[in-house]
């Protein structure tokens, strides 16, 4: 009976990545495109999207739910990069001070984000994504109006005619690609950053390291049951706020990866969907609301994003028009968010029926040996 229960358990868990791997199946036959091309594509993808994905896993770990709120780390980045790009300064020195720039406004992002997280807890997701428009607007007002009024900005390639704002793409040809190829390796046709993957592993065993520190325990205490946590002396507020504080960072350096990779900046809009897409790649790993691994981050990256590639030409081989795989693919990303999330909320009430039929039932034969205790005293 147990081996039946898991198995089905391991099942529901997995339905989201056997869809993707039944769409890609149908997908890259119908796409037409090349194997070589494909390894090509995917390969960049990974290097450019996997640090952003890890940044989810920690506050995940300490029960926070899937954080939209990493989009305030990569806001904090894109105004890094803009400042760098405004000092001359180029290449790999350009993408180190740039992260070092973006720690402090993230460190600052994320203690907000988390003390306004601790007073909503159990609506964490929705409490995220409504704060990543609310510092959306704070960040438009910096780059529109401060930088180059208030924030010195001296280079008039990057702001707007009127003297003052940032132009809507920002070009960042100084440190296109510099990590990726850093170490260049090719194999078999297929070009592999070497560099970044490196930084990724680094990243890795960060994680696993992490989760088995004193903090790492703690959050995962926190994250298994708030009271217990508490009760045990961990302060849990604190701790929360740090697992936010943490992704906010990691999103930030993630989202230099990311852009050095594309080599521009899309001022306006590079974050406003970056937060949506990764977490939809996580979740087609196969992790969930309250559990994710390193191996769901990659094999999400992996899934999610041979979708993206082939969904607009087997759109354009199916109905003639490569709009409707366009489409395709962002209805996907959002289902695939909605789906994860009533498959957990289903999972989790599930869970609370088999508890309270467990505990009746221990109350019953509790009952029981009672009434046979007084009858066996008369």
């Amino acid at each position: 009976m147990n081996k039946k229960i898991d198995f089905r358990e391991v099942l529901q868990r997995s339905l989201v990545p056997i869809m993707f791997i039944v769409i890609c199946a149908i997908g890259i036959p119908l796409s037409g495109l090349s194997v070589g091309y494909l390894a090509n594509e995917i390969m960049t993808r990974m290097g450019r999207n996997i640090f952003l994905i890890l940044s989810l896993l920690i506050p995940i770990m300490a029960g926070m739910g899937l954080n939209f709120g990493m989009t305030l780390g990569a806001m904090a980045g894109e105004i890094a990069l803009i400042l760098v790009c405004d000092w001359q300064i180029v290449g790999i020195p350009a993408m180190v001070l740039a992260a070092i720039i973006s720690v402090p406004i993230s460190i600052a992002l994320g203690v907000f984000c988390g003390s306004i997280l601790n007073q909503a807890k159990g609506r964490e997701m929705i409490t995220s994504y409504i704060m990543s428009f609310f510092i959306n607007g704070i960040y438009q007002l910096v780059v529109l109006y401060m930088m180059g009024s208030i924030i010195p900005i001296r280079h008039g390639s990057i702001k707007l005619p009127r003297g003052y704002g940032i132009r809507n793409t920002v070009s960042l040809l100084s440190m296109r690609q510099k990590l990726d190829n850093l170490i260049p390796l090719t194999v078999g046709g297929v070009k592999i950053p070497v560099a970044t993957f490196l930084v990724i592993l680094v990243m890795c065993l960060f994680i696993v390291w992490f989760r088995r520190t004193k903090l790492g325990q703690d959050m995962r205490a926190v994250g298994q049951d708030m009271g217990v946590a508490r009760d045990a002396g961990i302060n849990v507020e604190r701790t929360r706020i740090i697992s936010i504080v943490i992704s906010t960072v990691l999103a930030g350096f993630g989202m230099i990866i990311y852009l050095q990779n594309m080599g521009n900046i899309a001022t306006y809009s590079s974050h406003s969907q970056i937060g949506m897409f990764c977490i939809a790649a996580l979740l087609v790993g196969g992790a969930s609301v309250d559990k994710a691994s390193i191996g769901n981050v990659f094999l999400g990256v992996i899934l999610f994003h041979t979708m993206f590639i082939v969904a607009p030409k087997a759109g354009a081989t199916i109905t003639g028009d490569s709009m409707i795989g366009e489409y395709f693919r962002v209805f996907v990303s959002y289902a695939v968010i909605t789906i994860a999330l009533v498959m957990y909320e289903t999972s989790k009430r599930r869970k609370k029926k088999a508890a309270g039929r467990e505990l009746q039932d221990l109350q019953g034969h509790g009952g029981d040996d009672l009434r046979t205790a007084d009858l066996g005293t008369l």
